[in-house]
């Protein structure tokens, strides 16, 4: 009778060959299905065949020979030889392709699994073994590259050697910055060496619900101070100053907004003027676009109204609009004075409908708020102002994010979005065509069209100018021109004179894809800004499909080869498509930051692509899918997703280009921060930004700082301390990198996900500040109402 020792050893000798048995066929399974169906539509035959082998060392087995551990080592043999070959040395490209067979692999080498089987003939094991330790050999090689590589950057780093600069009180007049948008600060009190002494010096919380219990609203804010105090806003458009040095509120005004109304509830920023000698009422004030369309001017000593501006302290921009729904447009973005004028356009509902609020742009007088001018992209050539009863024409380009100034130009530098529905353009005007994706130089003082440059035509991909325009001088061999740097959603930047809208570095039209859906049109060529560095990356392969196992990963290359992808401008169709940069651009509203003084740009950027698809009136009618009107109210049900565009034969789904377990399904980076020496136009250094430790499958935080690059949004600021700051990503993470090498020398966690801009400014105790508003999120991060200030310890 056999002892009981022998008896639990057959059980776990059956047990372990049963386990394994399940454990290849389920994974040789899981990659021949699908794999023969990805070399249906044309792609790799790898799954196919290491699927079938896989099966056959399950069946090997299962009849107790050793000869399937040692196919399932020539197997991962030939999946390292294959991975190398597709995808070199890039460790994310290999890891989905050999890190779950490797794990695999060192369950096939338990004891108790050699155990339960036969041993195999003398020349078959040494070929596994063989097999086994060459691959081993190669995944350490592949390591240990990998390792050596991964605190590289492409280019050179640089010697950092400031221009001398004047004088500055160490203000933050601007959203930018300044009028410019530069977003640089000649501060120099926290240098590389010292940031690591950087701590919270303060935190002001803003409050996270609105007037009606709702929390909803993105906090993309980036503080001024001016005037020896902070000024900023809130999602739900209520306005604080604030001492710079304690974070005591000073004052705090509520506008009391109209719920009924809202559009979007988010603020980015407020605007500051000083009014000319002999104005009594307010000489310096703040002024802001409230979410229910209303420009409001404050005092910015005390926060009451202005009595002089408008009505009692309000300008109703809801004027000319007509009766399209209030809660598709409102202002998102501070309005941008230049000589006295206050230009301010706003954000109009993207893709509901093809009749949507009038995209236009007004100039107000900042003192009186008498309207002087407003550009209506339907009639850019009409003069005078709206006859009572009439209204600005309906469904053209908008204007919603930061505007530029030049005073001695007479100039406010307009970035224009498109005609909505965004992905289709058949029904467009010329004029709606002619602003579409533009950047537009208005005169200030009389709202006329100086010139214009289309940065994309016929624009059927929502990438709108998102960016804040840059104004700098530009360096060109021995002298410099005053410049405009246009940065944009296709990942380019336009260099272009501002005087004349001329470009200061190589355009080229370049042939584009054309649509074949009926009705549509395309332009035959798009231009490309091929002076400039590009910070797209190449264009996607299938061998570019990512996930976290082998498994999602053939997911992602049979859903590449389902869909039309024709790289950047791929026309949208009935069938599904890849969209690259997808809605996050490129490059969004964070723009980039310019040092002049060194003659560098800093560039945050996304490579993140999208999976559209149009779908038939019919379909869209039968899913609930009608025009959204405005934010859903609290406890509401979720609408179904895509957009109705009512009013064309067809809605669109459209979702990140995600594997089952909600990864990208491209190879990692995400997002990069990239320097460029504008006398060379060439990249100093890329690094990727972000990183996984707030990411992971389904949404769960991996809680792993992977430097893999996160997804963005948000911008950056440069300082004369040589330092860049930036949150802007998923991570929640703020960030002071090496402008010389792109090392990041500090780094904190917020509260929540800093998606704006930071700001630096001197405090009255002689200190340099920086300040960041954290309010995640605009990324599907929690959300938060906390302004950080930090300050280098004593």
């Amino acid at each position: 009778m056999p002892s009981e020792a022998t008896v639990k050893g057959g059980f776990a000798t059956i047990a372990a060959r049963t386990a394994t048995v399940i454990l290849l066929l389920a994974t040789g399974l899981g990659m021949l299905v699908p794999g023969i169906y990805l070399a249906r539509l044309g792609g790799s035959f790898y799954y196919a065949i290491a699927g079938l082998a896989v099966i056959a060392a399950a069946i090997l087995v299962l009849l107790r020979r050793r000869d399937g551990l040692h196919l399932y080592g020539v197997v991962f043999l030939g999946t390292v030889i294959w991975s190398l070959c597709e995808v070199g040395l890039d460790g994310w490209a290999l890891m989905p392709r050999v890190v779950f067979l490797a794990v695999a692999g060192g369950w096939l080498l338990l004891p108790a699994v050699g155990a339960a089987l036969q041993p195999s003939g003398r020349y078959v094991s040494m070929a596994g073994r063989a097999a086994s330790i060459a691959a081993i050999g190669l995944l350490i090689a592949v390591s240990a590259a990998n390792a050596i590589g991964l605190g590289r950057s492409a280019g050179q780093s640089f010697a950092v050697e400031a221009k001398p600069q004047p004088v500055d009180a160490g203000a933050w007049t601007h959203y930018g910055g300044n009028l410019s948008g530069a977003r640089y600060s000649p501060l120099s009190e926290i240098t590389p060496r010292n940031a690591a002494g950087l701590e919270q010096a303060w935190v002001y919380h803003a409050g996270l619900y609105g007037p009606d219990g709702a929390r909803r609203g993105n906090l993309e804010v980036t503080p001024l101070m001016a005037d020896g105090a902070i000024y900023g806003c809130t999602a739900f458009s209520s306005v604080f100053a604030l001492d710079p040095v304690t974070g005591k509120e000073i004052w705090r005004h509520d506008p009391k907004l109209d719920q009924e109304n809202l559009a979007r509830t988010v603020c980015r920023g407020v605007t500051f003027f000083r009014a000319p000698k002999g104005v009594a009422d307010c000489p310096t004030r703040v002024l802001l676009g409230t979410a229910d369309n209303r420009l409001i001017a404050l005092d910015a000593k005390t926060g009451r109204p202005c009595a002089g501006f408008g009505a009692g302290g309000a300008v109703n921009l809801r004027e000319g609009l007509g009766d399209l729904p209030a809660r598709w447009t409102s202002p998102s973005s501070p309005p941008t004075i230049v000589n006295g004028v206050a230009v301010i356009g706003a954000f109009v509902a993207d893709n509901q409908s093809i009749d949507v609020p009038p995209g236009v742009v007004r100039g107000y007088d900042a003192v009186t708020g008498v309207l002087k001018w407003a550009f209506d992209p339907g009639r850019p050539d009409r003069r005078q102002l709206l006859a009572p009863g009439e209204t600005y024409t309906p469904s053209t380009p908008n204007a919603w994010t930061v505007f530029s100034g030049d005073e001695a130009l007479g100039l406010v530098f307009v970035p224009m979005g498109n005609g909505s529905p965004d992905f289709l353009g058949g029904h467009r005007t010329p004029e709606t065509d002619r602003f579409s994706t533009a950047l537009v130089a208005l005169d200030a003082a009389t709202g006329a069209v100086r010139w214009t440059f289309q940065a994309v035509h016929h624009d059927l991909w929502d990438y709108d100018l998102a960016a804040q325009p840059v104004l700098a001088d530009f360096p060109m061999g021995a002298t410099t021109a005053p410049a405009v740097f246009v940065p944009t959603k296709t990942a380019q930047i336009f260099v272009l004179d501002r005087r004349t809208g001329a470009p200061l570095t190589k355009v080229e039209e370049r042939p584009a894809p054309a649509s074949d859906l009926p009705g549509e049109r395309t332009s035959p060529t798009q231009p490309f800004s091929v002076g400039m560095p590009d910070f797209l990356g190449p264009k996607l392969t299938e061998a570019d499909m990512w996930g976290l196992t082998p498994f999602d990963q053939l997911y992602c290359r049979i859903k590449f080869r389902e869909s039309r992808y024709d790289g950047i401008f791929t026309t949208p169709r009935l069938g599904p498509t890849i969209r690259l940069p997808g809605e996050l651009g490129g490059i969004d509203w964070g723009s980039v930051a310019v040092d002049e003084a060194r003659g560098v740009m800093i560039v945050n950027s996304n490579r993140m692509a999208d999976y559209d698809q149009l779908i038939r009136r019919a379909q869209a009618d039968a899913e609930g899918l009608v025009p959204r009107m405005g934010p859903p109210k609290p406890g509401a049900p979720r609408p179904p997703p895509g957009a109705a565009m009512a009013g064309t034969p067809y809605a669109v789904h459209w979702k990140g280009f995600l594997t089952p377990l909600d990864v990208p399904c491209q190879r990692p980076p995400y997002g990069m921060l990239t320097a460029v020496d504008l006398k060379t136009r060439k990249v100093i250094w890329a690094r990727p930004l972000g990183d996984s430790r707030n990411s992971g499958p389904w949404g769960v935080p991996t809680l792993l700082p992977i430097p893999l690059g996160a997804p963005n949004i948000g911008g950056s600021i440069v300082t004369g301390g040589g330092l860049i700051f930036i949150a802007a990503t998923q991570d929640e993470m703020f960030r002071a990198i090496d402008l010389a090498t792109g090392k990041t020398v500090w780094q904190v966690r917020l509260p929540a996900a800093g998606n704006a801009t930071p700001m630096t400014y001197k405090g009255a105790d002689g200190r340099q500040y920086v300040l960041i508003a954290a309010g995640g999120q605009s990324m599907r991060t929690k959300p938060g109402d906390a302004f950080v200030a930090f300050r280098l310890k004593r």
